[in-house]
């Protein structure tokens, strides 16, 4: 390494984890780096140029070893998620399938808009040890090789071919990480031998710079539009969704709801918008939502959308509002902003929600706030049933009802996949705000324990005492779990349920609902499995360092709770509840999903019918 006045001598590594390490961010009045560090599996891709530049800077940029390139993603994800955008970490993996193994977290983090960067390694740009070990071969156009699959799931791509060009990348790649409307996941492909190439590189490239994440001041005539439509309303609603977070604008959309008394329901993403007590949170809407929240939602004339992307698992596949209803969608991405015809309020939900309501001279009628609650108290009653226990076989939502009554307010519960985020987001109760990661954007599963541990790691940054909370079903588990052994290595703290239904449960109820008879998805019913069994969940959790037990009903899982929040080290509570009658069977809207149009079987037949006759519902496109 040489330096002049102006210049230092460095590979094109080094000058990458150089410049990274030199980012920060003001967060609540306190500086701190960007990037919280890395997850890392090293190979030949990347172990001798980008691990040595790593190395060096270890105490900053900690990385965490990894053991499975997919699951560093949902670490990835979980980390940026608990830090609301504000901060990211890289994940870097070999060239082959090491670096293959990231695409699906890179659509995870896409679907959410997530920041996350990849450092990936890839084939020599001089290609004259070409084919290398685990390079893919495109006959006719050699530059074309897995790096190349990462494009349509990141929102910033770029292949290293000079060491000066990090000079342009770097920076373009942060922006995308942290910019409101388009952020998502940056990949940034480093082939073998470019990794290793020095340049001299200006020494301003390496100064410290704090980042502020971007707030877009809505357009004024865009404002006057919602007002003119909002004063108009008779029966109104929010929607809230997970942007209202990101933008760090709780306070302000609770007192825009209080001011104009309008009714607000949550999606998914936006769980914890609001305590659970607040007498304007009617509860979360669509598919795995609330009677409250569709029943308003069905009657609602104008529709105040909010940091959310208007899923089908809110809309209820657009089946859940009144046709005639008029939204407005506020959203710093003009994507969003204007689906369904929308009247979009392009901007920053906070500063949006402040000038919208700093304009509007409006308040709900008496009696249309009065039914939203009147909807909610019914709602919380049958919530109430729901989680009780004593009367019925073991389910997830029992065991949902058991945590929240022993949990910390600031504990988080993280859950993704099969049917716990539909159990969680109707049945889990906010104690506090920004507590409840579920994973529906992609619902991938396996998140649930890696993006824990993401989460566990960005948690202790800030809120050490406190603890993450996974609810996984058995599938999920099976399909990844050496997370676990992670939050072990690392002393990383989780609490994770596993709740044993069987296999694909969830899965297995929509084959059932759609008519068909059940095959593939519970292990009773695989044909190709002559003898099934259970895996010894305990067992297995307890080779990977965790403390582990069985208990056999809710009333031991609260015990065996208040053992795991005691406990110093990762603790694993196995359960099983019941495949068929646990499930909660109020609180769904319509789903669109694709049923046979054809069939020798009756019930098949008439289950389309009966699935097809809500159709005249949905909107379609306006």
């Amino acid at each position: 390494m040489t330096t002049t006045a102006d210049t230092i001598r460095l590979t094109t590594a080094q000058a990458i984890i150089r410049w990274l390490s030199n980012q920060f961010i003001e967060i609540d009045g306190r500086e701190m780096r960007v990037c919280g560090g890395g997850f890392g599996i090293f190979g030949h891709g990347n172990v001798t140029c980008l691990g040595e530049a790593l190395y060096g800077v270890q105490d900053v940029l900690p990385l965490y070893r990894g053991q499975n390139e997919q699951g560093m993603g949902f670490a990835a994800a979980g980390y940026a998620k608990q830090w609301l955008r504000q901060r990211f970490m890289f994940c870097t993996a070999s060239a082959g399938p090491g670096t293959a193994n990231l695409l699906t977290a890179a659509g995870l983090a896409h679907a959410n808009r997530l920041p996350m960067l990849m450092l990936c390694g890839d084939a020599f740009l001089t290609r004259l040890p070409d084919p290398v070990l685990q390079q893919m071969e495109n006959f006719g156009d050699p530059t074309f090789g897995v790096n190349d699959a990462f494009k349509p799931v990141s929102r910033y791509w770029d292949r290293i071919t000079h060491p000066a060009q990090v000079i342009q990348s770097l920076p373009a790649a942060l922006a995308t990480l942290l910019d409101p409307a388009d952020c998502g996941p940056a990949f940034i492909g480093l082939p073998q031998d470019v990794q290793g190439w020095t340049y001299e590189y200006p020494n301003a490239f390496f100064e410290k710079k704090v980042h502020r994440i971007r707030r877009i001041s809505p357009d004024a005539e865009e404002i006057k539009d919602a007002v003119a439509l909002l004063q108009r309303a008779e029966r109104p609603m929010i929607i809230a969704g997970g942007g209202v977070q990101y933008s760090r604008a709780v306070a302000e959309l609770t007192a825009f709801a209080e001011k104009h008394q309008i009714p607000v329901v949550e999606t998914i993403a936006g769980r914890a918008n609001m305590l659970a007590n607040h007498p304007l949170n009617i509860g979360p809407i669509g598919v795995t939502g609330s009677d409250s929240a569709n029943a308003i939602a069905e009657s609602a004339d104008v529709i105040l959308a909010v940091g959310t992307r208007l899923q089908d698992f809110t809309t209820g596949s657009w089946t859940a509002f009144s046709k005639d209803a008029r939204f407005i969608s506020i959203n710093a991405a003009r994507h969003d902003a204007g689906k369904h015809r929308s009247l979009p309020v392009v901007g920053d939900a906070k500063l949006s929600l402040q000038i919208l309501g700093a304009a509007l001279e409006y308040s709900t009628p008496k009696d249309w706030t009065a039914k939203a609650q009147e909807e909610r108290k019914n709602w919380d009653a049958y919530v109430a049933s729901n989680v009780a226990h004593g009367n019925r076989p073991n389910s997830y939502a029992q065991a949902i009802g058991v945590v929240n009554d022993l949990c910390d307010t600031r504990d988080r519960v993280v859950a993704a996949a099969g049917g716990l985020p539909a159990e969680v987001t109707a049945n889990w109760r906010t104690l506090d705000i920004g507590t409840v990661d579920v994973e529906f954007g992609f619902s991938c599963m396996g998140y649930e324990i890696s993006g824990a541990w993401g989460a566990r790691i960005a948690q202790c940054e800030r809120e050490p005492d406190r603890d993450t909370i996974v609810f996984i079903g058995d599938g999920s588990y099976m399909m990844m779990n050496s997370d676990l052994y992670s939050s072990v290595l690392s002393q990383k703290k989780l609490i994770v349920l596993v709740l044993d239904n069987g296999g694909f449960a969830v899965i297995n109820k929509l084959q059932n609902n759609t008519g068909n008879e059940s095959f593939n998805n519970l292990l009773a019913d695989c044909p190709t499995i002559p003898q099934p069994f259970s895996v010894d969940f305990e067992a297995n959790a307890a080779s990977q360092g965790a403390i582990a037990e069985t208990v056999s009903n809710p009333t031991e899982l609260a015990e065996a709770f208040k053992r795991a929040k005691a406990s110093d080290r990762s603790h694993v509570i196995v359960m099983k509840v019941d495949p068929y009658e646990g499930w909660t069977t109020e609180g769904h809207a319509w789903w669109e999903v694709g049923t046979p149009h054809v069939t020798t079987s009756e019930k098949v037949r008439k289950a389309h019918v009966d699935w097809e006759a809500s159709r005249d519902k949905q909107r379609k496109g306006v």
